[in-house]
């Protein structure tokens, strides 16, 4: 599933550097004898964006440098190109975007599901809330209600991973178990975008079956670097 993804993320050209951040040494070889770029990072992390933290931060000891970061998580092979571009898309239109992410149309059946993170923006597409609870509330079951899945993709601007450093998690994130509230708690913007081409999030043996399925039907083939 990791080459999956790496294979589909690398085709996305404005990416000047790819490489696969976990905690396992069992990945890290496996990576290495596909060629595929991989560090070992602490295995004390809370979240995918301390591991990105980490990963900056190796990079500026050896010297290099980059303004925005994107976080792919390793369990999205149907991830498309499309989907890394709309995320720094979002920097390309307002320079002064800390954070970007992702949501998709989802029908209301589905946002009972705690697996399924809903997020809800302003009219500006900021953030309002994030949460594995079904939101906004339809109190009246009247009318038609929009509901929104959040697609675990980030973008991040350096400034905003060295703001999150040093910010402890706060009672929603420790609530929701959603890091991204870290963020929302302490007044730091993140932008939503919306994407009509939904992922795979592989979290279950069902979702699994579910990509596979997706390959298989449209006939992808494994990606080659």
């Amino acid at each position: 599933m990791v080459a999956w993804v790496y294979g589909r993320a690398r085709a996305t050209a404005e990416l000047s550097d790819l490489l696969v951040a976990t905690d396992s040494d069992e990945i890290v070889e496996w990576c290495r004898s596909l060629r595929i770029p991989a560090m070992i990072t602490s295995p004390s992390h809370r979240s995918g964006t301390d591991r990105i933290l980490e990963v900056m931060t190796m990079h500026r000891r050896l010297g290099e440098q980059a303004d925005i970061y994107v976080n792919i998580q390793g369990d999205e092979p149907a991830i498309e190109t499309a989907h890394i571009r709309l995320l720094l898309q979002a920097f390309n239109d307002n320079p002064k975007t800390e954070v970007s992410t992702l949501k998709v149309a989802m029908p209301p059946q589905d946002a009972t599901d705690p697996n399924k993170v809903k997020v809800v923006a302003d009219r500006n597409g900021r953030a309002l809330y994030f949460s594995r609870s079904p939101i906004p509330c339809n109190r009246d079951a009247q009318g038609s209600v929009a509901y929104y899945k959040h697609l675990g993709l980030y973008a991040y601007s350096a400034s905003a991973l060295e703001k999150f450093r040093s910010l402890r998690p706060g009672p929603l994130e420790q609530a929701e178990k959603l890091e991204q509230l870290r963020f929302l708690e302490n007044g730091i913007g993140i932008t939503v975008l919306e994407t009509r081409k939904d992922t795979i999030g592989v979290d279950t043996e069902d979702d699994l079956r579910a990509v596979e399925d997706y390959f298989n039907q449209a006939r992808i083939e494994f990606p080659e670097w």
